[in-house]
């Protein structure tokens, strides 16, 4: 079958896209950290959408602080007769839905108009999951040729990765043979292929005060007012200190943004005595993260001192950025042309804030990149996909298997 055929199919294929994409937003898929109950039932869902592979294997684990929640991961596989397996890696979960209020419909009951599909995760990461599905339905069935095909759907994306990503790779399924996508960031257009990402730090700050009657706040100490003026310091000194720019990146500097606080006190006039709140940092890779918790550190012990409060400092997540994804490999050039193919421009490589499943296979001295067809709103509500993006992806995808594999 020549590959304009195999391209005709895929965009065929809209119709049954925006039913199986409808079909697994119904079903929630909110990590148990998050509040939610997890992707179990979703992956057993996109299981069933997983016809013509030679294996498709689960790898399924228990919640690390959640025990009696299983996250669930997939990996399915047609086999080549040569060396190495073009991976396509995709997340199951999603981010909780933020205000219900905001939403036009149900976040859980997906919407089709203009060309859009409405509902939660229909972006982040449904678009990934149902256009790869749909790229290996448009390769001939029969043994491959070349590489293999693997798909990845994984858990945990939205959080640590350590029952996702990282469990897959400790259990040896990838090889330095191999070609790895992760469609889970996108420009408008198609135009950039991200190849490398910044260090991820997540910090949650503790206040504590004294709690007291609002009428006589001099008998106690004001966590919230003591961790807001210290936010304002912290942010000013970090710009200050930590603001250069590398024009590489998506966007060129480092970045610290509060992003969670806890509530404080139920009724207005009490002074509340315990104040949390955590900031989500992207640092660039010439920038040392364990410095900068050292600077938060000591900020806080100036504002502790100052205050009398006590303002503790803690990691809940870190990671480091892996070496960028080299782009002078024969593989790499045959997914860079595919992407030409059908992007909107010129095509150019990338680094952006990071936090994809991607790094960690860089840690490993892996390569892998970074693609899709973006301009949905993920992390947003009314998340949508565009209906082509779905298609235009997973034109790439099947060229990327036809070259390659078949």
């Amino acid at each position: 079958m020549e590959l304009k055929r195999i391209l005709e199919i895929v965009e065929g294929s809209r119709s049954a896209m925006i039913s199986d994409i409808s079909g697994m937003i119904r079903i929630p898929a909110i990590g148990p950290s998050n509040g939610g109950a997890g992707e179990l039932e979703r992956a057993d869902h996109v299981q069933t959408l997983l016809k013509g592979f030679d294996s498709v294997e689960r790898y399924d684990t228990p919640d690390r602080s959640y025990p009696d929640v299983i996250r669930p991961n997939i990996v399915a596989r047609r086999k080549g007769a040569g060396k190495g397996t073009v991976w396509i890696v995709s997340h199951l979960d999603t981010v909780p839905p933020g205000d219900l209020g905001k939403w036009i419909s149900p976040p859980f009951e997906p919407r089709v108009d203009g060309g859009r599909v409405y509902g939660l995760g229909t972006e982040d990461n449904g678009q990934a999951i149902i256009s790869s599905i749909h790229a290996v339905k448009a390769i001939p069935p029969g043994r491959l040729s070349g590489k293999s095909i693997g798909l990845a759907i994984v858990a945990d994306e939205e959080t640590t990765s350590a029952m996702g990503i990282e469990y897959l790779l400790g259990k040896g399924c990838f090889t330095e043979d191999d070609l790895i996508i992760v469609p889970d960031w996108g420009s408008e257009g198609g135009t950039m292929i991200e190849i490398a990402e910044k260090h991820l730090l997540w910090v949650r700050f503790t206040v504590r005060g004294r709690q007291t009657h609002g009428s006589v706040p001099e008998k106690g100490i004001n966590a919230f007012r003591v961790g807001t003026d210290f936010l304002s310091d912290l942010m000013a000194r970090l710009k200050e200190r930590y603001g250069e720019e590398n024009a590489y990146f998506r966007p060129p500097t480092s970045t610290f943004e509060p992003t969670k606080a806890s509530p404080t006190v139920d009724n207005v006039n009490t002074i509340p005595g315990l104040y949390e709140f955590w900031m989500d940092c992207r640092i660039l890779p010439s920038q040392d993260p364990e410095e900068i918790l050292g600077m938060m550190r000591a900020v806080a012990g100036e504002h502790s001192e100052r205050t009398g409060a006590e303002i503790s400092a803690e990691v809940e997540q870190k990671t480091f950025a892996g070496k960028p994804s080299a782009t002078d490999t024969e593989d790499f050039k045959v997914f860079l042309e595919a992407v030409r193919s059908v992007a909107d421009g010129d095509v150019e490589t990338v680094g952006v804030g990071g936090g994809t499943c991607a790094n960690f296979f860089r840690l490993r001295g892996l390569n892998a990149y970074v693609w899709q067809f973006g301009g949905g709103s993920l992390h947003q509500p009314n998340e949508y996909v565009v209906l082509d993006n779905i298609v235009n992806d997973a034109k790439v995808y099947a060229t990327v298997f036809y070259r390659l594999c078949v």
